[in-house]
């Protein structure tokens, strides 16, 4: 069973924390972490993408020349595909959902593999509580040099306080999650998981 140190925010240590097999100590599969990674980045597709046909482009209502008698190849518009300005075929339409599905056994099973990378590679903080007296980004980043927090950081607690709020928007790469919004690709994005005590309670009682 894999242990973490319990700290203040002071970085001092408290005690050593048990951590629940499993929830950080599964075999991971990674073909799942990939699936769920390639479904987190298609659901946040906005796919506004798209092009104009012959029909929607503006103008070729005329037939460029007669029929016969020019030498040039017949000519019904302007706008057909083959000719500069005209409309795309086959071109990208706003109408296409990238959307996919998991199940929610496969998800879970994503998050934990996951999380069991973080815990193997020694990537998890654990905190007493996350909190600040003062809403100065100033005074986060005091706090987060005491912990000897560097690189990317992705920050699970139980509840978000205004000051928290206020003094880590500013920072690029610090990212605030609710427990129950914790997903794989922000774990596996992040350099360091830094998760209070009653968020980890939360996470390994949903998932284990």
């Amino acid at each position: 069973m894999p242990k973490t140190a319990l700290l203040s925010l002071k970085g001092e240590k408290i005690k050593d924390i048990k951590l629940d097999d499993n929830v950080w100590g599964i075999t991971p599969n990674d073909q799942v972490v990939y699936e769920h990674i390639n479904l987190i980045m298609a659901n946040t597709r906005q796919g506004s993408h798209s092009v104009k046909n012959r029909s929607e482009v503006s103008g070729g209502g005329r037939k460029p020349w007669r029929q016969k008698g020019t030498g040039n190849a017949r000519q019904g518009s302007t706008r057909a595909p083959h000719w500069v300005g005209g409309g795309v075929v086959f071109g990208p339409s706003s109408n296409r959902n990238y959307t996919k599905k998991m199940n929610k056994k496969e998800r879970r099973l994503a998050l934990k593999s996951a999380l069991t990378y973080k815990a193997n590679d020694k990537e998890i903080v654990l905190i007493e509580k996350f909190e600040i007296q003062t809403n100065k980004t100033r005074d986060m980043l005091k706090l987060l040099e005491g912990l000897n927090l560097k690189g990317k950081l992705l920050i699970v607690t139980t509840e978000l306080s205004e000051n928290v709020i206020l003094a880590t928007r500013n920072i690029a790469n610090i990212k605030l999650v609710l427990a129950n919004e914790l997903n794989t690709y922000d774990v596996l994005y992040c350099d360091k998981l830094v998760i209070t005590e009653d968020a980890l309670k939360y996470v390994e009682e949903v998932l284990k």
